[in-house]
């Protein structure tokens, strides 16, 4: 970042009560974009993402996955639970933009911290709550999880072919989308902030980002009662080569399934499956071709017959095969940082890209605590030691 540039949230206070997924990862755009991030803590125990893998060592909580979802923040201890904790949040309230959480619903409430009492604090508050179903309704109180999410909402119903079995999608597809509609909803409310003056109530959740996510499948159940699988069209799959795999979307052409046999070398057989119609009803035949034919050779071979024909495909890779991609380096995917526990590590950045503000470390994702004695004698907090002056 040039010196001459500013962060477009810069003056922007976020009071975190985030933890696990959800909700760190939309505090951490948001402190990317500028924010002061103040990351409240539970003493001794933190951010549940701290303790991941069971483990109480300074190394375990502060490990990767912790890592990769706080940098930019800072961490203070509280006990939400006592009064002198409950006024530190109340001090921090009046001089901030913006609370936030993903807890249960009701919990803020029960901890004193609801959206009712914080704007009679500071009526330009703007709390932006993130749940798994909702704050009301059948589901209000149930525990959120992305996996639960991707049960419910239908997502996981679906599979590219019948024979298939469901499972869990292995990356939390619905905790980085809910992060993100956070994140939206926090940006629009500053927006209206400085028109109406008064902050506003932001909710998102697990399930309305899954459902919102299939926003096609859902109109075309909705008008036709037809279920529209994407990962299921008869020209499109993953097939084996004999050092890995590839898959190939067989759409957006004229006359896909002639280009794909162009592509493997096989005989034009779209004369008899002219239509989605007849190549749906045939695809365990075309699949089943398109399978022993991919195996009888590499994948950049048959990369570049695809490609000879204009026909979408892609190598399957590991992640670490992406991220070791040039591409991944030219779209500055990736920040190189020195953690005072985890030492030199690399994480992945934003994929927002501002061309007068891109993305830079100026904090390391904190230690449990790490600005408790700061923050207390930044805002003038009244502590258990007791108060201490700006």
């Amino acid at each position: 970042m040039t010196q001459s540039s500013t962060l477009p949230l810069d003056g922007i206070r976020i009071v975190d009560f985030t933890q696990v997924m959800l909700g760190p990862c939309a505090t951490q755009m948001l402190a990317d974009l500028g924010a002061d991030v103040i990351k409240i803590e539970r003493p001794g125990s933190g951010d549940l993402s701290r303790n991941f893998f069971g483990e109480t060592s300074e190394e375990a909580m502060n490990n990767a996955v912790f890592s990769s979802l706080n940098r930019n923040k800072r961490s203070i201890e509280v006990d939400t639970k006592s009064d002198v904790g409950r006024q530190m949040i109340y001090d921090l309230v009046k001089v901030s933009d913006v609370v936030v959480n993903n807890f249960r619903a009701g919990v803020m409430d029960r901890l004193g911290f609801g959206y009712d009492t914080l704007k009679k604090i500071n009526p330009r508050i703007i709390v932006a709550v993130g749940t798994g179903f909702g704050e009301t309704g059948p589901y209000s109180h149930k525990g959120g999880q992305d996996v639960l999410a991707q049960a419910m909402s239908g997502v996981m119903e679906k599979t590219a072919d019948p024979s298939i079995p469901q499972s869990i999608y292995p990356t939390t597809l619905c905790d980085y989308a809910a992060g993100m509609h956070l994140v939206q909803g926090v940006l629009a409310a500053l927006l209206a902030r400085e028109k109406s003056g008064v902050g506003q109530k932001v909710s998102v959740s697990l399930y309305d980002s899954m459902i919102a996510m299939q926003m096609q499948e859902a109109a075309q159940w909705s008008k036709h009662k037809e279920v529209l699988n994407w990962a299921a069209m008869p020209l499109t799959g993953v097939f084996d080569t004999t050092d890995g795999a590839v898959v190939v979307v067989g759409a957006f052409k004229v006359n896909p399934l002639q280009d794909i046999c162009n592509a493997l070398e096989i005989n034009d057989i779209s004369p008899q499956y002219p239509d989605l119609a007849s190549q749906r009803k045939n695809k365990p035949f075309l699949q089943d071709l398109f399978r022993k034919t991919f195996a009888t050779n590499s994948t950049e071979y048959w990369l570049t017959r695809l490609e000879d024909q204009d026909l979408l495909c892609a190598p399957v890779r590991t992640l670490g095969d992406a991220l070791d991609d040039p591409q991944t380096l030219i779209n500055d995917m990736l920040l190189n940082m020195d953690h005072p526990v985890l030492g030199e590590m690399t994480v992945v950045s934003s994929p927002v890209h501002l061309s007068d503000a891109p993305v830079t470390i100026r904090h390391t994702p904190p230690r449990l605590g790490e600005h408790t004695d700061e923050i207390i004698r930044e805002f003038g907090l009244q502590s258990e030691a007791g108060k201490v002056a700006v």
